[in-house]
């Protein structure tokens, strides 16, 4: 599989690894180049420095020819922004998109982009832990 990354923080340097490591060809696309130092020397895939909301870079980064975009950057408007494009535009049969914010994850998955939120997903494992067994009474 093709796929692009946009983001090269922890979760995207740690995907792009895995999946590179399986055999895919990955492209790493980051706005600071200074990012891609979370890479290990042995990785094989490609880094881009550029802005993902602009469409040449994207066209640049091969986009067109992608089978996977994930935006996995800290802002929630880039994500969104850049993984509507990557479906819209560029028509690339799957995009992921991070989104912090709970609520306006679920406005936007409705709208029909697959999302996922670390927020939502944290608090809700968190619960599952408070409730899974009684909680110890102090004496």
């Amino acid at each position: 599989m093709k796929v692009v990354i946009m983001g090269c923080g922890r979760v995207g340097s740690e995907l792009a690894c895995q999946l590179e490591a399986e055999g895919h060809q990955v492209t790493v696309l980051d706005i600071n180049p200074d990012a891609f130092r979370r890479l290990p020397a042995s990785f094989k895939g490609r880094r881009v420095v550029g802005n993902g909301i602009d469409q040449d870079v994207l066209r640049r980064v091969g986009l067109t020819e992608a089978d996977v975009f994930i935006a996995v950057t800290q802002g929630d408007n880039r994500n969104v922004m850049a993984a509507q494009i990557a479906k819209h535009i560029f028509q690339v049969p799957r995009v992921i998109c991070r989104i912090y914010d709970p609520i306006r994850e679920e406005i936007y998955r409705g709208l029909g982009l697959e999302t996922y939120s670390p927020t939502r997903i944290t608090v809700g494992r968190m619960k599952e832990m408070v409730l899974q067994e009684p909680v110890p009474r102090r004496e």
